[in-house]
């Protein structure tokens, strides 16, 4: 999608601080951490959001967790715990219309949500 911010970073087009990358997911420093250890880890290939999911590509969300793991061991987050979030849609706080996963560490998170 040509006005995807996500996909102008997996592009090139905009600059970011890669921490993983394989053929199929990037995750790359959030630019306004909410933590310590901010990254965001997104699908290479353009998907709007959890909703827009289907039998053709939900696979990815697979390969999205065990990019989580790697993201989480390399930034030594791994054994201490780390929070991961997901925003869908307007009221769910999604503000970039591509598919992400917050993975947040390097504090205690103590607040409960649910």
């Amino acid at each position: 999608m040509s006005d995807c911010i996500f996909c102008k970073i997996i592009d090139g087009q905009i600059p970011s601080k890669k921490v993983y990358e394989n053929e199929d997911i990037i995750a790359f420093e959030d630019i306004h951490p909410a933590a310590p250890v901010h990254v965001l880890v997104v699908p290479k290939k353009h998907i709007d959001s959890l909703e827009s999911l289907n039998p053709d590509n939900v696979e990815i969300v697979g390969k999205i967790h065990m990019a989580i793991r790697e993201v989480a061991k390399n930034k030594g987050i791994n054994t201490d715990g780390y929070r991961v979030i997901v925003n869908c849609g307007k009221n769910g706080g999604q503000t970039v219309p591509h598919l992400h996963y917050h993975v947040l560490g390097g504090a205690v998170f103590n607040e409960k949500i649910i």
